[in-house]
């Protein structure tokens, strides 16, 4: 069997311990950091998180912090986003691109005053061009990785553990907003989101000190409720059309491509660096876009590259991320289509590793 090397370039986490304790299987690699992907089995995790809670160490969503009077401005131009209406409170799903309106990220913003942000970031080196665009335009802000570690609690029974821990005021939490909520009389910041469509929580551990701490006690306070470790599903996420970054976009890509386009404000988003570039894909539109298709047939080897889509001998696209999906009884797969077979019902061929296969093109995703 093919083994992971490891080293202190690939970073433990505040958590690792428990993930190592619950008997995970494997990992993949992100933000130079270890990311469970396999607890008992991918369907297995997944009939789990559709059913019960599981907690998830995903400290490899590192925070980019922006802190000083220009944190703002600095926001602004690396979003097409308009943030202009975004109070300390909220978190913001946000495109960062670059001056060609090519994606380099889709992070979450979370806006904890006027003048300090996270960027809660997908898998890349976003740090160093955030670094860079503040050094270049001698903005008055201060740029860094703080020891921040996301703890999620994942599921449908999330609200009930989250409240045994941090009290009944978390359930009042609005999707998209955060709150402070006292953990061992440490302030941490909560908040109501996650890379699921279950429902949950992304707590943000301030000190790997109480990283363990935190873990025990949300895993003895969920004995009741079957809690489990657990981490990002890739069946659940296709599902429920959650795109991952590296994965089915990059910088190649812009966020209209990516489906993104109604988080793109770029008549009122001043200062964004790629605007002029987006506002030229707004007008024209996409000549390609990502869609979510369906492959027919028995289940689908794992995709750990490009699969081309085929209409007749034309290729006319390609799958990026696929898995069997035991819910609705197909392979779920997200493809970048041309815009000549991207309506919905079209027939297409996918190139697997195991032979071409008979796929449709689907209206909206499955979740």
């Amino acid at each position: 069997m093919t083994q992971l090397s490891l080293s202190r370039r690939l970073r433990r986490t505040p958590f690792s311990a428990g993930v190592e304790a619950a008997g995970v299987k494997a990992y993949t690699v992100y933000n130079h950091m270890l990311l469970p992907t396999v607890f008992r089995s991918v369907e297995e995790d997944y009939r789990h998180l559709k059913e019960a809670v599981q907690i998830w160490d995903v400290s490899c969503e590192r925070q980019v912090e922006l802190r000083g009077p220009d944190a703002g401005r600095l926001m602004q131009m690396l979003t097409p986003r308009d943030l202009r209406g975004m109070l300390p409170g909220q978190c913001y799903y946000v495109p960062i691109v670059d001056e060609t309106g090519g994606m380099l990220n889709d992070p979450v913003a979370v806006k904890l005053a006027e003048d300090r942000w996270w960027i809660s970031i997908a898998d890349s080196d976003l740090l160093y061009w955030v670094k860079g665009i503040a050094y270049g335009y001698r903005l008055d802000v201060l740029v860094d990785e703080p020891d921040v570690s996301p703890l999620a609690i994942q599921g449908p029974r999330a609200d009930a553990l989250a409240a045994r821990v941090f009290g009944d005021g978390v359930k009042d939490l609005r999707f998209f907003r955060f709150g402070h909520f006292d953990f061992q009389g440490r302030d941490l910041v909560v908040a109501r989101s996650g890379y699921s469509k279950q429902g949950g929580f992304e707590i943000y551990v301030e000190g790997g000190d109480i990283g363990m701490p935190l873990w025990h006690a949300l895993m003895e306070a969920g004995r009741d409720l079957d809690v489990h470790a657990g981490c990002p599903n890739l069946i659940e996420r296709i599902e429920s059309g959650l795109l991952s970054y590296g994965n089915d976009m990059t910088d190649d890509n812009t966020p209209h491509e990516c489906g993104l386009g109604r988080f793109c404000n770029t008549h009122t988003a001043i200062g964004c660096v790629g605007r002029d570039a987006l506002l030229r894909v707004a007008q024209e539109g996409p000549v390609r876009q990502i869609r979510p298709i369906a492959i027919h047939g028995a289940p689908v080897p794992p995709c750990d590259c490009y699969w081309p889509v085929l209409a007749g001998d034309q290729q006319v696209g390609h799958i990026s991320s696929a898995a069997w999906s035991p819910d609705f009884n197909t392979n779920v797969a997200i493809g970048m289509v041309r815009m000549t077979h991207w309506t919905a019902e079209t027939e297409l061929d996918v190139l697997t590793p195991d032979g071409p296969r008979a796929a449709t093109v689907q209206d909206v995703f499955w979740n």
